[in-house]
């Protein structure tokens, strides 16, 4: 046995099921060794869209999704990828070859300190210096990398290493329970909770794992505190819920930040500081301010923030947490002004359905294709969101029944992530409908992963709103400037594009058509690309719109 196969060996002792990547010549011991394993190559057009596969098979399983890079071009191709899935708290281990240790202390071809590259996007980043270590270092890195808050962690094998005979075994896999609070902390959460009168529950991505969703949901029902998620917390509790108050995230004065302001106690639950800075909340942002009462419940402490003054901080698992808020809520009796609650609901709702029977032509509006997706897609299936202003209309106005099932990259806000974290996403659930939602200029990214996903059978729906520019940027430098700088360029025809990797294409300019199109397109054997002429003067509208929000409500 060499040192790649004893490295194979441990990374199926770890439940390895896929690893994706582009091999190169420094793999080509581990990528023998990996020929006669279970575990199964996905051979990828770029090593960032590899990592991207990675990220989401992470973020969906809570195992460590495993990605791959030879040395030089191809570990810093994995860059981008690695950051997103560390900054989203997504578990990933990413491997990476290297030259041969005889060339590492002086100048040659490829050779470059990766590891020291790779050390500030992830939690641990290791190079192999001896087969012996293998074991422990490979057993480390799946641990860290589902350790709270899960990340990104990095294994360098060099090339004569992996050749290097081998001896050993995989280390037993042990995660270590997570801790658990202190009753005492607990009970003067509860305190609070019980003495404020218009509470609001801020619900983050630590809410979506780990079985916490299950406990909130439970706690909600119980107290009748009303939810409002960020972009990441989607699905944390159902959308028709009555104690569901949608998303909060947008950098504009929309009316879930006007309910947040409002609220005298706030209790943020897995909430990632990465997602909408405390800042912008509103009244809790104002320095000095003593009037709102937080709760921070979370696997780790509390980040230090002038912004973020903490009543209340409760450390430890977060849905064993909740567990023991439920046990002291078995006769809870709260009286709350959900005044606040039942309007918002109901103004967001109709904003929601506005244009849902939309039939114009030529350009179709972000409303009514969301609305329409949202019909189109079950309460299981998937949705990632790519990074643009789609992301900005998909935050607000898609919403979610179950965790997991509307993706996007927040933390990082990576362009070029949906493509082909929709083809990891399939893999995970080959019978969930996945859509990859896309601007045209992140599409194009990562385009050539169309290529993968038909090659693999990956059947998924691209749906790309075509603007032609780099919209997110345009809309919000006219916010700041009242103009912006030149963002235009220019597309190829998608549709023939699609037809050149071996999917299926289509282009739709009518509202009415939309909803039928996309339908017919899960039902096609073959990834599906559909192109869309978006009316994206609704920006604006909106901007101007949520800008002279009062409080209605």
């Amino acid at each position: 046995m060499n040192a790649a196969e004893l490295f194979v060996r441990c990374l199926e002792n770890e439940g390895v099921e896929y690893i994706f990547g582009v091999p190169g010549e420094e793999n080509a011991h581990f990528m023998m060794a990996l020929q006669n394993s279970s575990i199964r190559f996905i051979l990828c057009r770029h090593e960032q869209g590899a990592a991207f596969m990675a990220d989401v098979y992470g973020r969906l399983t809570g195992r460590p999704g495993v990605c791959l890079g030879t040395l030089g071009p191809g570990a810093t191709n994995l860059v981008t990828g690695v950051a997103d899935a560390n900054m989203d708290r997504s578990p990933l281990v990413v491997i990476t070859g290297q030259a041969d240790s005889r060339r590492q202390h002086k100048e040659s071809h490829q050779n470059m300190d990766v590891v020291r590259m790779f050390r500030p996007i992830t939690k641990w980043a290791q190079p192999i210096i001896h087969s012996k270590n293998i074991p422990e270092v490979v057993r480390k890195a799946f641990k860290l990398a589902v350790m709270e808050k899960p990340g990104a962690c990095h294994i360098e094998l060099a090339d004569d290493i992996a050749a290097f005979a081998a001896t050993g075994n995989p280390l037993p896999v042990q995660n270590p329970r997570r801790p658990v609070p202190d009753d005492k902390i607990v009970d003067r959460a509860m305190e609070l909770i019980r003495a404020a009168k218009k509470p609001v529950i801020l619900a983050g991505n630590g809410a979506i794992r780990r079985r916490a969703a299950r406990q909130l949901r439970l706690f909600v029902e119980k107290t009748g505190i009303g939810v409002i998620n960020t972009f990441m917390g989607k699905g944390s509790i159902p959308r028709s819920s009555e104690n569901c108050l949608f998303t909060i995230g947008l950098q504009a004065h929309d009316y879930t930040r006007v309910a947040i302001r409002e609220a005298d106690l706030v209790i943020t639950l897995g909430y990632d500081l990465v997602e909408y800075e405390p800042r912008l909340w509103g009244q809790s942002s104002i320095k000095g301010d003593k009037t709102q009462k937080i709760i921070h419940i979370d696997f780790i402490p509390a980040e230090v923030d002038e912004y973020y003054g903490v009543n209340v901080e409760i450390v430890g698992d977060l849905a064993h947490t909740l567990w023991m808020m439920n046990e002291r809520a078995r006769d809870f009796r709260a009286d709350y002004d959900c005044g606040c609650k039942t309007a918002l609901r109901k103004i967001m709702l109709d904003d929601f359905a506005e244009y849902k029977d939309d039939d114009t032509f030529g350009s179709i509006r972000p409303q009514k294709i969301i609305w329409d997706v949202r019909e189109v897609l079950g309460p299981q299936d998937i949705l990632l969101s790519d990074v643009g202003a789609h992301k900005m209309w998909i935050a607000r106005y898609y919403q979610c029944d179950e965790p997991n099932t509307c993706l996007i990259s927040n933390g990082f806000c990576s362009m070029g992530f949906a493509l082909p974290g929709a083809i990891g996403a399939k893999l995970v659930h080959p019978q969930r409908r996945v859509l990859a939602v896309c601007g045209d200029g992140g599409f194009l990214m990562n385009v050539q992963e169309l290529e993968t996903a038909r090659r693999i059978g990956a059947n998924i729906v691209v749906l790309i709103w075509e603007d032609q520019e780099y919209g997110l940027i345009r809309w919000k430098q006219e916010n700041q400037f009242g103009r912006h700088c030149d963002l235009h360029f220019n597309n190829p025809d998608l549709v023939k594009l699609a037809e050149a990797f071996g999917c299926k294409g289509f282009r739709v300019e009518n509202s009415r058509d939309f909803k039928g199109v996309l339908e017919q397109a899960f039902h096609c054997d073959m990834p599906v690309l559909i192109s869309v002429p978006i009316d994206y003067r609704e920006n604006r509208l909106l901007s101007e719109r949520l800008g002279k929000v009062a409080c209605p409500i």
